[in-house]
C-alpha cells in the first residue's frame, strides 16, 4: 500500500527462482500465485501517474443526447477512485459548456486539486481556473494534454465516461424503442426482429477473419454470434459450399463477398422456407457505398429479394457521429449526432467490430503456440524470463500497462511499448 511493490515483487521472484532450482515445486508455485496475485493488484492499466501528485481526471463524452462525465481521483501519484456523473444539460448543448458548468457545481461541494486533466477545452477557461483558485486557496491548473501519459490518462477516463453513457442509454431507452426508431430512419415496413451486422478484421493481410453478430427486441443475441475463418481460395465446407474466389491479402470487398455468400448460401439450402427464425430482416455492413454494393451484388446473385441491406460508414477522419448511412438507390444518410438512433446503429457497429477484432486475435494467440511472448520481435529468452518472473504468467504480460511492463528488469521504454502494442493492436 506505501508504493514499494516493485521491490517485493523482485524478492518473490528470487525466492520462486530459489525454490525451482532446489527442485522444490510446489513451494515455487506458491510463490507463483503471489506474484500473479500482487500483479493483479498493481496491474492499474496506465491508471497512476508519474510526477503528478494530486490532480482529477475529468473527462466528458456525449452521445443521444446525454452527457457522461468521468473523474479519476489521483493522489500522491496513485488513483484513488473514480465515478461517473450524468448532469442535465439542454440536448444541443455543447461538451465543452456542459463540462464547465459539471466543474462549477462539483467543486462548490468538493475541494479542488492544484490540477485538473481535461478531455474538453472550457469556454471560459480563463474565468474557471481563478475561481477553482479562490476556492481552493491556491492555484489551480486546468490542462488540456494532447499527448504523453497524462493524454492517455485522460483518453482512459473518456472510455470509461463512454462505457458508463452506453450502459445508462441502454438502461433508459428500450430496445424495442431503438428498433421503432431504426425502421423509420431507414423506411423499414416493420421494426425488425433480427439485425446481422457484418465486419471484417485481418493482420496485414493474413489470419482474415470474418465476423457476424446479432440483435433483436432482447438486445444482442451473443449465442448466434459467428466466426468466418477467411481464405483465399475456396471457403471450408463446413462452412458454406457457395464458391470462393480467389483474393488479394486484406481486400475488403472480396472478404465480404465471401462472408455473405456462405452465410447466405447455407442459409438458403438448411432454411429455404424460413421457419426457424434465423433469416435477418436487416443487414448491416459496416463500411460505404463499395460494400454495400457487395451485399447487394451477392443477394441478387443468390435470388434474395426480401432482406433489407445497409451499410454504416465512418465519418471524415473516422470521426464518430458523422456516420454516413448507405442504402440501396437512395442518396446517403446522415443523421444528426445527437439522434439515439445513430448512437443505436454505432453500438450495433462498434459490437461488430470489437467481436472481430477479439475473434482474430484469439485465432493468432492460437496460432503462437503455448507462449504468446516467443512471437513478440525483440523478446529472447532473457527478456521473456524476466517478465514470467516478474508477472507469473504470459496471460498477466498481456493484461499489464506500458509503465508496470518499463518497470521489469531489462525492459526499456521502447520495448515495453512493443509489448503492449503487440497485445493491443487497436490501440
Amino acid at each position: 500500500m506505501s508504493g514499494g511493490t516493485q521491490a517485493i515483487q523482485r524478492e518473490l521472484a528470487r525466492h520462486m527462482q530459489e525454490a525451482s532450482d532446489r527442485l522444490e515445486f510446489e513451494a515455487a508455485a506458491q510463490f507463483r500465485d503471489r506474484i500473479q496475485a500482487l500483479t493483479r493488484v498493481q496491474a492499474h492499466q496506465d491508471i497512476n501517474l508519474k510526477g503528478v501528485g494530486t490532480a482529477d481526471v475529468i473527462a466528458a463524452h456525449q452521445a443521444g443526447g446525454q452527457t457522461a462525465i468521468q473523474v479519476f481521483f489521483i493522489r500522491a501519484g496513485s488513483n484513488y477512485g473514480s465515478r461517473a456523473y450524468f448532469p442535465s444539460h439542454a440536448r444541443d448543448e455543447d461538451v465543452g459548456a456542459v463540462l464547465e458548468a459539471f466543474l462549477g457545481q462539483f467543486y462548490a461541494a468538493h475541494p479542488p486539486p492544484a490540477t485538473l486533466l481535461l478531455s474538453h477545452r472550457l469556454p471560459h477557461a480563463a474565468l474557471v481556473a481563478e475561481a477553482l483558485s479562490v476556492r481552493a486557496g491556491q492555484k489551480v491548473r486546468l490542462v488540456v494534454p494532447a499527448r504523453g501519459e497524462k493524454a492517455n490518462m485522460v483518453g482512459l477516463a473518456a472510455a470509461n465516461a463512454r462505457d458508463a453513457l452506453g450502459r445508462r442509454l441502454a438502461e433508459s431507452t428500450t430496445q424495442r424503442r431503438q428498433l421503432e426508431g431504426l425502421a423509420a430512419r431507414l423506411d423499414l415496413d416493420a421494426q425488425p426482429r433480427r439485425i446481422e451486422v457484418y465486419d471484417n478484421s485481418h493482420l496485414g493481410g493474413t489470419q482474415a477473419i470474418g465476423a457476424m453478430i446479432v440483435a433483436g427486441p432482447d438486445g444482442f443475441m451473443k449465442a448466434a454470434y459467428r466466426k468466418f475463418n477467411i481464405r483465399g481460395d475456396a471457403p471450408d465446407a463446413a462452412d458454406g459450399e457457395a464458391e470462393g474466389n480467389a483474393m488479394a491479402p486484406g481486400d475488403d470487398y472480396a472478404m465480404m463477398r465471401q462472408v455473405l455468400t456462405r452465410r447466405f448460401a447455407r442459409a438458403l439450402k438448411e432454411d429455404p422456407e424460413r421457419r426457424r427464425e434465423q433469416w435477418p430482416d436487416l443487414v448491416l455492413i459496416d463500411g460505404g457505398a463499395g460494400q454495400l454494393g457487395v451485399a447487394r451484388d451477392v443477394f441478387a446473385e443468390l435470388g434474395i429479394e426480401d432482406v433489407a441491406v445497409a451499410a454504416i460508414a465512418k465519418g471524415p477522419e473516422r470521426n464518430a457521429g458523422r456516420e454516413r448511412i448507405f442504402l440501396p438507390d437512395r442518396e446517403p444518410l446522415a443523421l444528426e449526432p445527437r439522434d439515439p438512433v445513430l448512437y443505436f446503429l454505432q453500438r450495433l457497429r462498434d459490437e461488430a467490430h470489437r467481436f472481430a477484432i477479439g475473434t482474430q486475435r484469439t485465432r493468432r494467440t492460437q496460432a503462437i503456440g503455448r507462449s504468446t511472448l516467443d512471437a513478440i520481435p525483440g523478446i529472447g529468452a532473457k527478456r521473456k524470463r524476466a517478465l514470467l518472473h516478474h508477472f507469473g504468467s504470459a496471460g498477466a504480460v498481456a493484461g499489464a500497462g506500458r509503465a508496470d511492463l518499463e518497470a521489469v528488469e531489462g525492459i526499456s521504454g521502447e520495448i515495453a511499448n512493443k509489448i503492449y502494442e503487440w497485445f493491443h493492436p487497436d490501440g
